[in-house]
C-alpha cells in the first residue's frame, strides 16, 4: 500500500518511507498541528488482523508514552485510522548501534561502556514505570550523530525472521539476545532487558554475539544451556572490571544478575574510573541441599517399634523373655549385632529400590526410537510429507515442522530434525520433536533507478531486502563523492539472495580542490613558483606587450583569486614582454669605395647601378639611416680603412647606407632577435 501523501488523523502527512520491520513500517512524516517532523510506526496488514496483538500493541504504546528520558526515543501519539494501527514517536537523525558495529567492528571500551551506561540509564526509568521492554538488541538503539545513545521500540517486537523466534508460546524478539527465561517462555522482567544489554555489550566489545547458531530454536537452546566465551579472551583491550559487568549481566540464573538497573549503573560509572579493578562481584549458586544426618529407615522402624512394643509398668510377657534373650544374646556377641543391623539395612534398601523401579515403570511414558528424518543424498531426502508419515508410523505426535530458505536443500524437502537421529536411541512419544524443513533458494528482485541514488539510501534498500553486497569505491571526475555509479547484477534482475551484489560507488575526483591566489603583479618566476608550491600541475604562460606595465610581470591570470578548482586544471598567465634593445653595428669599407661607378642618374637612391663612369673622387658623403633616424651623414675621406657605427634600438626597421646619393645597403633588420653587425661591401 502506498501511503505517501496520505494524511492520517487530519493531522500527520506522511512524506517519505524511512525504515522497514517485520511488523512495522516507518515513515517520515510533518506534524501539521505544532509544525515539526516526526516519525510515525504503521503496524504492517498482515497483523492488523490479530486482535490479541492489536490490543498489546495499542496498551504498551500507551505505556510507553509516558516515559520522559533523554535515552528514550519519545512517543508523542498512538491511533487508528482506516485500519492502519500506528504510532508517532520523534523522528531521529543518526545511525544505529547494528550499523555502527557492522561499519566499525569492536567498538572501543570507553565508548562501549559510556553508550551502555546510557542504555541502563533509559531502562532503570522503564523500569520505574514497570515498563519491560523484552527486545533490548543494538538494532533498537539509535546512536545520535553527536553520539547520544537513544532506545526505540518500547512495547513492539519490530523484526519477526530467521533472527527471531515465536515457538515459545506468544513469546517474541530476537533470539541472539533473549534471557534464558525469555527463551524457554518463562516470566520476564527487569532483569532480563539486563541481560539482552550484558549481549549488546558483549557485541560492542568483540564485534559478534556471544551464542550463534544455523537455526533460531539452536541459539535458543544455548541461551539456555551454555555458558558465553568470556569476551576478555576475544579481545584482550578489555578490561577486567568490564569483563565482570558483562559476565554478570549474563548470569543464566535471574538471582545471580544485577537486580535492577541502578545497580548496573554504579558498576559501569565506576569501570570508567578504575577499569581493571575487580570491583565487580560475581555471587554462585545457593545449595538449597545442605549436608545433615538423616535417620535411617532401620533406626526409624526400631524407634518406632520400642516406643510401640515398650511393656507397660509392672508388665512381663512371654515376648518380652524373647526379645530379653536375643538382647542378651547381642550384648554377648557384638559384632553379630553390627553385622545384622547390615543385613537388614541392605534388605530394606533393596526392597526399596524394587519398589520405587516397579513404580516409576508404571508411571514413565512410552518410549520410542526417534525415525531418521535427515538425509543428505538427494535421491533418498525426505519430504514434509514423508517425514510426517514416519513420525506418526512410530506414534509420535508432538512435532512441529518450521521452514527455513536454503540454498542445498531443494524446497518442501527435510534439512534438520530435534532431537536428531541416533542408532538405538529411545525418546518419550510425547516428547516434542521439530523438523526443518526447506522453502528452497530465496530469490529476490533488484529494485531499479538504483544508480544515481547516495550509497547510504541504495544499502538501505539492500538491507531491507536482506540482500548480500561489496562496496567498491573508484574515483570519478564527473560524479560527486557518495554516488552510486553502477551495480553487477544489474537493476530489475531477479537473483538469489546469496548472491553478493558488487557496488561501484564514486569516490570522486582523484585530484584535491585548491583555492587560487592572486598573483596578478608578482614577476614570471614568482607566480610560476607560488602556484606549482600551492599545488597546481598545469600553468602556462602568454606574452603580451603594455608599455604602461614593467617588463616581465603577471598582467593577468585565467582563473580569478579565491576560486577553487581543481589541482590537475590549467592556470594561463598573461606576463607583459617589453622589446629589448638590440645593438646595430655598421662596418664601412671605405677603401673599396674609391674605384666606385658613378651612376647615370646621381640622384637616385634606387641602389648600386652598374653604368655610368668611374670617378677617383677621393671624397663621398655617407649616409646611415635606420627606419626614420640619420645615425650617421658625413663626407668621409675615401683614402681612409673604414667607419664602423653603432646604434641601439629595437623591433623591425629598415637599414640604409647611401654613398653620394646610392644606395649602398638596403634590408629590412629584426632587431628582436638581438645584436646585428652590417658589412658593406
Amino acid at each position: 500500500m502506498n501511503l505517501i501523501g496520505k494524511m492520517l488523523d487530519n493531522r500527520y502527512e506522511i512524506l517519505e518511507k524511512i525504515g522497514n520491520g517485520g511488523m512495522a513500517t516507518v515513515y517520515k512524516a510533518k506534524c501539521h498541528v505544532l509544525n515539526r517532523y516526526v516519525a510515525i510506526k504503521i503496524l504492517k496488514d498482515e497483523f492488523t488482523t490479530d486482535s490479541e496483538f492489536i490490543k498489546r500493541f495499542n496498551t504498551e504504546a500507551q505505556s510507553a508514552a509516558s516515559l520522559t528520558h533523554p535515552n528514550i526515543v519519545s512517543i508523542y501519539d498512538v491511533g487508528n485510522e482506516d485500519n492502519l494501527y500506528y504510532i508517532v514517536m520523534e523522528l531521529i537523525q543518526g545511525k544505529t548501534l547494528k550499523e555502527i558495529i557492522n561499519e566499525d567492528g569492536v567498538l572501543s571500551w570507553k565508548w562501549s561502556v559510556n553508550i551502555a551506561i546510557q542504555i541502563a540509564s533509559a531502562l532503570e526509568t522503564a523500569h520505574k514505570h514497570n515498563i519491560i521492554h523484552r527486545d533490548i538488541k543494538p538494532h533498537n538503539i539509535i546512536i545520535t550523530e553527536d553520539g547520544m545513545a537513544k532506545v526505540t521500540d518500547f512495547g513492539i517486537a519490530k523484526a519477526v525472521s530467521n533472527s527471531t523466534i515465536t515457538a515459545f508460546g506468544t513469546t517474541i524478539g530476537s533470539v541472539h539476545y533473549f534471557s534464558p527465561e525469555h527463551a524457554r517462555g518463562g516470566y520476564t522482567d527487569a532483569k532480563s532487558d539486563l541481560y539482552s544489554l550484558g549481549i549488546v555489550m558483549y557485541e560492542m566489545l568483540t564485534g559478534k554475539v556471544p551464542f550463534d547458531a544455523d537455526t533460531p530454536v539452536s541459539v535458543a537452546l544455548k541461551q539456555v544451556q551454555e555458558e558465553p566465551i568470556e569476551p576478555i579472551k576475544l579481545n584482550e583491550d578489555i578490561p577486567v572490571s568490564v569483563n565482570r559487568i558483562i559476565l554478570k549481566a549474563m548470569q543464566k540464573e535471574p538471582s545471580l544478575r544485577y537486580q535492577n538497573a541502578t545497580e548496573m549503573l554504579k558498576d559501569l560509572r565506576l569501570a570508567l574510573k578504575r577499569p581493571n579493578e575487580d570491583f565487580v562481584v560475581l555471587a554462585s549458586k545457593n545449595d538449597d541441599s545442605p549436608t545433615q544426618k538423616v535417620p535411617t529407615i532401620y533406626e526409624l522402624e526400631m524407634e518406632k517399634n520400642n516406643d510401640k512394643n515398650a511393656p507397660k509398668l509392672g508388665e512381663e510377657t512371654h515376648k518380652d523373655s524373647k526379645i530379653a534373650k536375643i538382647r542378651a544374646f547381642f550384648k554377648n556377641h557384638p559384632a553379630l549385632k553390627v553385622l545384622t543391623i547390615i543385613l537388614i539395612c541392605i534388605l530394606l534398601f533393596v526392597i526399596v529400590m524394587f519398589a520405587t523401579i516397579k513404580i516409576l515403570n508404571s508411571t514413565r511414558p512410552a518410549e520410542a526410537q526417534i525415525p531418521e528424518l535427515v538425509w543428505q543424498d538427494e535421491e533418498t531426502r525426505l519430504t514434509k510429507e514423508a517425514a510426517e508419515t514416519r513420525l506418526k508410523e512410530a506414534g509420535f505426535t508432538n512435532y512441529e515442522f518450521q521452514e527455513e530458505f536454503s540454498e542445498e536443500v531443494e524446497a518442501g524437502y527435510v534439512i534438520s530434525q530435534d532431537p536428531v537421529y541416533q542408532e538405538n536411541y529411545n525418546i518419550n512419544l510425547d516428547q516434542k520433536i521439530t523438523i526443518l524443513v526447506s522453502k528452497g533458494q530465496k530469490m529476490i528482485t533488484l529494485p531499479t533507478k538504483l544508480v544515481g541514488k547516495k550509497i547510504e539510501e541504495v544499502k538501505e534498500i539492500l538491507d531491507g531486502l536482506e540482500a548480500q553486497y561489496e562496496v567498491q569505491e573508484v574515483n570519478d571526475e564527473e560524479v560527486a563523492a557518495g554516488i552510486l555509479l553502477s551495480m553487477d547484477p544489474e537493476e530489475g534482475e531477479e537473483i538469489a539472495a546469496t548472491t553478493v551484489i558488487k557496488l561501484t560507488v564514486s569516490k570522486g575526483s582523484a585530484y584535491r580542490d585548491i583555492t587560487v591566489k592572486n598573483v596578478v603583479g608578482k614577476t614570471e618566476e614568482e607566480a610560476v613558483n607560488q602556484l606549482k608550491s600551492d599545488g597546481f600541475t598545469s600553468i602556462e604562460v602568454e606574452y603580451e606587450e603594455n608599455t604602461n606595465k614593467s617588463d616581465g610581470i603577471v598582467l593577468e591570470q585565467s582563473v580569478s583569486a579565491g576560486k577553487t578548482i581543481k589541482e590537475n586544471e590549467t592556470i594561463v598567465l598573461t606576463v607583459n614582454k617589453l622589446p629589448k634593445e638590440a645593438t646595430l653595428t655598421i662596418k664601412l669599407n671605405l677603401k673599396a669605395l674609391m674605384n666606385y661607378t658613378e651612376p647615370a642618374d646621381s640622384g637616385s637612391e634606387t641602389g648600386n647601378t652598374t653604368s655610368g663612369t668611374t670617378s677617383n673622387k677621393t671624397t663621398a658623403k655617407v649616409e646611415i639611416r635606420v627606419g626614420t633616424d640619420t645615425i650617421y651623414s658625413e663626407t668621409v675621406n675615401l683614402s681612409e680603412t673604414n667607419i664602423e657605427k653603432t646604434w641601439s634600438t629595437t623591433g623591425v626597421k629598415e637599414v640604409r647606407i647611401i654613398v653620394d646619393g646610392v644606395t649602398e645597403f638596403n634590408q629590412n633588420v629584426d632587431f628582436n632577435k638581438g645584436d646585428t653587425t652590417i658589412s658593406v661591401p
